[in-house]
């Protein structure tokens, strides 16, 4: 887009260094170290974090360089760990519209990311209650698959997992049925508790609908229950068979989620995570890979 000249951009600049300057290191998960020379965040740290290069952000904060897109804001609020309010200025100083509350570049509560964040030795993710994935750590990463970039309808595995038989690919197919109904149940779950006047769940309900003869035939059921908990059977491409507990942490209004996974007792399933570090990213497919329902950019 065009340059960044004007006052609204400078105040994002001014906002952008402001937020910096109150978060300590240690908030973030980065060591303090001994000299710091500026009390909250330094902007080479702000960049990492949001995925950004130091020049890129550098700019940002002197109100020059480009526009930035919607997932780099979203990228800023959440290494910024700002509030709903003030990510909703932020687009509103980026001359960028405020994204759906559900979507990929939805909010992330503070919360749940201070506690993925502590979750540096287990799988861990944090999705809305549509299977939408919106940050997990590098182990969630090197076991699920990269789950970042994706839109629309597509941006929801479940509705891959309906539309792209690769979606599939990390589950045992013996698991595939009841995996689809608890899918099923799950959705329709989330979907009576949303607001009456939201259409993000019902427009993903209609396209599945349309798009899916299994989903509409196990929809006819009615079968109403949350994921909460579940023992998954997983076909690492590189660890190959594991069995894990997926546990749910749900926030207040039960719109997102956050995911992390345990060995499941009585399996090697422990020593097989315990690789996922040197295994990194290199082996998981992306966007076909499994994420959120049993299920996924970092922080």
């Amino acid at each position: 887009m065009g340059g960044m000249g004007s006052v609204k951009y400078a105040e994002l600049g001014a906002f952008l260094r402001s937020r910096r300057a109150r978060i300590r290191p240690g908030d973030v998960g980065l060591p303090s170290g001994p000299r710091r020379r500026v009390p909250g965040l330094r902007r080479d740290e702000v960049a990492q974090l949001a995925g950004a290069s130091v020049d890129y952000y550098n700019e940002l904060e002197r109100g020059a360089g480009s526009q930035p897109s919607e997932q780099m804001i979203a990228a800023l609020a959440r290494a910024l760990r700002l509030t709903a309010d003030e990510r909703d200025y932020l687009y509103h100083l980026a001359d960028r519209p405020v994204p759906a509350r559900g979507g990929a570049a939805a909010h992330v509560h503070p919360g749940m990311l201070d506690l993925l964040g502590r979750l540096t030795g287990t799988p861990a993710q944090v999705i809305t209650d549509l299977h939408v994935v919106l940050v997990q750590n590098p182990l969630a990463v090197a076991l699920l698959g990269d789950q970042s970039g994706l839109r629309g309808h597509r941006a929801s595995f479940v509705y891959r997992w309906f539309t792209e038989p690769a979606a599939r690919d990390l589950y045992p197919e013996a698991d595939h049925e009841r995996q689809s109904r608890s899918f099923v149940a799950d959705l329709r779950a989330a979907a009576a508790r949303r607001d009456g006047r939201d259409t993000e769940a019902g427009s993903l309900i209609g396209a599945l609908l349309d798009a899916s003869p299994e989903f509409a035939a196990l929809w006819g059921d009615h079968d109403v229950a949350f994921r909460r908990d579940d023992r998954k059977r997983l076909l690492h491409p590189v660890l190959g068979p594991l069995e894990v507990n997926c546990l749910h942490l749900f926030s207040e209004d039960g719109r997102q989620r956050l995911l992390w996974f345990t060995p499941a007792v009585g399996t090697d399933g422990a020593g097989l995570l315990d690789l996922l570090a040197t295994v990194g990213t290199r082996s998981v497919a992306g966007p076909a890979g499994l994420t959120g329902g049993g299920r996924p950019s970092p922080p």
